[in-house]
């Protein structure tokens, strides 16, 4: 259990604990979910997405065939982005970052099969929703040279100040991507 992302040596033996003096009720129904989701889990061929199915519920909404296009790192971050319920568009999972020192480059990754899409789909608008890392800018200026001259818009998530941050608690990258990102009030 803490080889788990998130859990620590403590919290996985409490874990552990608890599930062991609860094996019947808890150990063995967590089991069968496992090896459930074991079996019948993959990626959506479309998007990345983890899903059941070939296509994920979000690529077979029609309501969601909105034009645009979200490009993420990974699965958890299309998470975090459906959770604020504010993106009604279509995603694409790269699986990872571009990086030299890893040996990752665009095949690695979901880059071609996002170009096909962006052909296929008629998207008019790709949003770049990667991480403000090395990695993630590397990967977001790469695939935004790919798409010059291509009939689409493509934009990033605006970087600065979090609502309720204090300047004298960011960093200075932070605050100075806030100050090229200002607008007027």
């Amino acid at each position: 259990m803490a080889r788990l992302p998130g859990l620590g040596p403590r919290s996985a033996r409490r874990i552990v604990l608890q599930l062991v003096r609860r094996r019947s009720q808890q150990m063995v129904q967590l089991a069968q979910l496992l090896d459930r989701v074991a079996q019948n889990s993959r990626e959506c061929v479309t998007c990345g997405n983890i899903t059941d199915r070939d296509d994920c519920a979000i690529c077979t909404d029609p309501a969601r065939a909105t034009g645009e296009i979200c490009v993420v790192q990974d699965v958890a971050d299309l998470w975090a982005l459906e959770r604020g319920r504010a993106f009604r568009g279509r995603y694409h999972v790269l699986g990872g970052t571009l990086s030299a020192l890893d040996d990752v480059g665009p095949e690695d990754l979901g880059i071609p099969a996002l170009l096909a899409r962006i052909q296929d789909e008629r998207i008019s608008e790709v949003i770049l929703a990667l991480n403000a890392t090395v990695d993630g800018q590397t990967t977001a200026h790469y695939i935004a040279d790919a798409l010059d001259g291509a009939p689409v818009a493509v934009t990033g998530l605006a970087q600065g100040v979090p609502i309720g941050g204090e300047l004298d608690y960011l960093d200075d990258g932070t605050i100075t991507a806030a100050l090229r990102a200002r607008r007027k009030l």
